[in-house]
C-alpha cells in the first residue's frame, strides 16, 4: 500500500474528551494542524523522558 506521506503514519487512539476539545480549539485558534501539534507534544514527552536528546527535537 503506497502512502502519499512517506514520513507519516496514520494511527488511532482514544483521548480524554476535554483534552481533545481543548486541542481542537488550540488548533483552530492558532491555525496549526492537530497533527503538527501532536508531533510537538510527542517530541516534548520523549525529551522529558530522555528517549531523545533535546538537540534532536525538530518541532519548536
Amino acid at each position: 500500500m503506497s502512502s502519499r506521506y512517506s514520513t507519516r503514519t496514520q494511527w488511532s487512539t482514544t483521548t480524554n474528551t476535554v483534552l481533545l476539545d481543548k486541542l481542537r480549539q488550540l488548533s483552530a485558534d492558532t491555525r496549526i494542524p492537530i497533527a503538527r501539534l501532536l508531533d510537538e507534544a510527542i517530541e516534548d514527552l520523549l525529551v522529558k523522558h530522555n528517549v531523545i536528546p533535546k538537540e534532536e527535537k525538530k518541532n519548536p
